[in-house]
């Protein structure tokens, strides 16, 4: 499942193609027939992004919902709408180009008061402008749940999947079974402002990397996929060595180095 990085980078791209253009939409697979009625001709102001969740703002209050789940995809283009190929729910098309959605998760036509109640559901998103930790310190502080389960709660922090969580813990030196009481607030700030960096830095590159280029020898935009990660389905600690355990927390495999994230 694409992670917040991601969400962002396809809101980043798809506006500056889209924002202000009036677009024709369609079902073909049929399944959002009456949505894209609805939303066909209309202009777009702005897509949202929130966590794993897309938001299209349409003139006249109308919203297109996605969220992509493990098999949604877009298959973006520029200027000549291709030819329709497997199961679209929607195609989106503008003389300037468009897209066509493949096996979204949630494909919804909502109201503004409709994302106002997804915002209000999910945690802080460390890419959102304005979006800060407190939220999140609040709820982790709150828990005795391992607080590598914490952070696949999209209502806890929004965007983070299960690559950024192994890393990120593995990053602050925290096991992922830790549970949440136990990390100090001052540690969980640490947290929020490690997720944004390395978020921010996934949206540059249009790929998770968590890596240090100083450490690798290479710059980001050159890294090979096994070295832009660090503990995520590593055999041995990038940091010491040692053999890696894995772990299952809210039902995902999540590792971590039993010496360099102990667990007290």
């Amino acid at each position: 499942m694409p992670e917040g990085h991601k969400i962002h980078r396809l809101a980043r791209d798809q506006s500056r193609l889209l924002a202000g253009e009036r677009l024709s939409l369609r079902s073909p697979q049929g399944r959002f027939a009456e949505g894209a009625a609805e939303l066909d001709g209309r202009t777009l102001g702005r897509i949202e992004a929130r966590g794993k969740h897309l938001l299209y703002h349409f003139e006249g209050d109308r919203l297109l919902h996605v969220h992509l789940g493990l098999y949604g995809k877009f298959r973006a283009f520029k200027d000549e709408e291709p030819e329709v190929r497997g199961q679209v729910r929607v195609a989106a098309a503008c003389p300037v180009g468009g897209f066509h959605l493949v096996g979204p998760n949630q494909c919804d036509l909502w109201t503004p008061e409709d994302a106002e109640s997804l915002r209000g559901r999910l945690g802080p998103d460390p890419l959102a402008k304005g979006d800060k930790p407190d939220r999140m310190v609040e709820r982790i502080s709150a828990s005795r749940a391992a607080i590598g389960g914490l952070l696949l709660d999209q209502s806890v922090v929004a965007g983070v999947g299960n690559i950024y969580r192994a890393d990120v813990l593995f990053l602050l030196g925290i096991h992922p079974l830790t549970p949440g009481r136990d990390v100090a607030p001052e540690r969980l700030n640490e947290l929020w402002t490690k997720l944004r960096e390395l978020l921010r830095l996934g949206v540059k590159y249009d790929r998770i990397i968590t890596a240090d280029p100083a450490v690798v020898g290479k710059p980001y935009g050159r890294m090979r996929r096994e070295e832009r990660l660090l503990i995520y389905k590593a055999e041995r600690c990038p940091r010491c060595g040692g053999p890696v355990e894995t772990h299952t927390v809210a039902a995902r495999r999540v590792d971590a180095c039993p010496k360099c994230q102990p667990l007290e």
